[in-house]
């Protein structure tokens, strides 16, 4: 449940957020055949106009978003950081053909991300999203011990 005295701070288009949303997430290790899929599914994702939200933070989120960002359908970014003043061209460019949107539930004077912070950002992403998409989690690793804590959520994986 996303702490009371947490507040979002939003760059993009805030109508982003009433789309049904699917969060991806991934573990940072994951094999070959899982990386292939997620491309895959991301390809998919981003010809249907899915709004796809995640955190894209691991090599394989990096890629996903990557691919997405080619596309025409809604993103959502939840950095796991406050929000940056200086954003890539890319992102820029997307937030004006207000099809991004970024969310930060941390002050701006936090710059770096720690496990404490993408921890935070992930489960306010799986609150956020309407239902999850798992790529792949090790065992007992952060993704295994999120995923233990959501209810009400549909997941699916590969």
């Amino acid at each position: 449940m996303i702490k009371k005295e947490i507040m979002l701070s939003y760059f993009g288009n805030e109508n982003i957020i009433k789309n049904q949303k699917t969060a991806f997430l991934c573990s940072r290790k994951c094999p070959s055949d899982i990386i292939i899929k997620s491309l895959d599914w991301a390809r998919d994702k981003k010809n249907n106009g899915d709004c796809i939200i995640s955190g894209f933070h691991s090599r394989i989120e990096k890629d996903v978003f990557d691919i997405l960002m080619k596309g025409k359908q809604p993103i959502i970014l939840v950095l796991a950081r406050g929000m940056k003043k200086h954003w890539p061209a890319e992102i820029k460019k997307t937030i004006e053909e207000e099809r991004l949107l970024v969310i930060s539930p941390f002050d701006k004077n936090v710059k770096y991300i720690t496990q404490e912070t993408a921890n935070i950002r992930n489960e306010i992403m799986t609150e956020i999203a309407d239902e999850i998409f798992l790529a792949y989690y090790t065992k007992n690793g952060n993704l295994h011990e999120l995923i233990k804590k959501i209810k009400g959520k549909k997941i699916k994986s590969f």
